[in-house]
């Protein structure tokens, strides 16, 4: 097995940075790394000072500065150290500036800049928690997303993260004995979302739940048959109403709130046509 230490610097918060390194290190099983993340790199005495645990532990440098004078230093000590050295970003921004016709700003963090669509993102994440688990059904044509599931579908894990991408979003459980709010199969701006599992699956992970809370593990909540009852229930629901469904089974969640967007973005392009409404299920199964 290689070991490598793996250096991040960023003038940034170092988002971006770990995003693309996490998704090309998935592609390796047997890779030890050790990873050394430097955020906030925007002085000089700042680099001198990570030059000397780059020597002290050598290995791959990956970095996103956008100050040429700061980017200079760090190559320069990379090139005499012998390390290889990678912005990951260059290639990107020289094809936008070929194809815009105008030079990046070089401006570090401008991606995290307090504009309005930082603010939008704030109100949807405080709008995505409000209205978690079922809160203030009164609010929810106000989303751009309803998620629909039974307990442990990771309703609000997906939420939270599409929130962060600035979608406002309400979940709702479905319970076979507690049938949904009528508003809920009147809404007409959000878009409804079924998510489904196997239902052993979902045994399993109310289980592990359980056992987190130091609960029994014998209970209603996680008899097979009942669950099968639950998931037809949901599934039958979101058949008479016309929702979209996304099995998570296998699913990460970031797997599930990409799909979920796709959904979105496709019901976006159709806006023109009218909606045609939905209907509340008749009962269960």
């Amino acid at each position: 097995m290689t070991l490598l230490h793996l250096h991040l610097l960023s003038d940034s918060t170092g988002e971006t940075l770990e995003m693309i390194t996490n998704a090309a290190l998935a592609q390796f099983d047997d890779a030890e790394v050790i990873r050394h993340f430097w955020p906030m790199v925007r002085s000089m005495q700042h680099l001198d000072r990570i030059v000397e645990e780059l020597s002290t532990h050598p290995g791959l440098v990956l970095y996103t500065l956008v100050n040429d004078d700061t980017r200079r230093r760090l190559e320069e000590r990379c090139r005499t150290l012998g390390l290889p050295h990678v912005a990951p970003l260059d290639t990107v921004t020289a094809a936008l500036e070929d194809r815009l016709g105008e030079e990046a700003k070089g401006r570090p963090g401008r991606q995290h800049m307090m504009d309005d669509a930082y603010f939008a993102r704030v109100d949807a994440i405080q709008f995505t928690i409000a209205h978690d688990d079922g809160i203030a059904a009164e609010d929810w044509e106000e989303a751009d997303i309803v998620l629909a599931g039974v307990s442990r579908s990771s309703k609000t894990p997906t939420s939270i993260y599409l929130a962060n991408r600035g979608f406002k979003v309400a979940n709702i459980p479905l319970v076979v004995e507690s049938p949904p709010p009528p508003s809920l199969f009147q809404l007409r701006h959000p878009m409804v979302v079924g998510l489904t599992t196997a239902p052993r699956r979902l045994v399993e992970i109310r289980r592990n739940r359980l056992l987190s809370l130091n609960e029994k593990t014998e209970t209603a909540y996680v008899d097979e048959e009942r669950v099968e009852r639950e998931v037809a229930f949901a599934r039958r629901m979101f058949a008479d109403n016309g929702w979209p469904v996304i099995d998570v089974t296998r699913r990460s969640i970031e797997e599930t709130a990409a799909a979920v967007i796709k959904l979105f973005n496709e019901r976006r392009a159709k806006a023109g046509l009218a909606g045609a409404g939905t209907k509340p299920m008749s009962g269960p199964v």
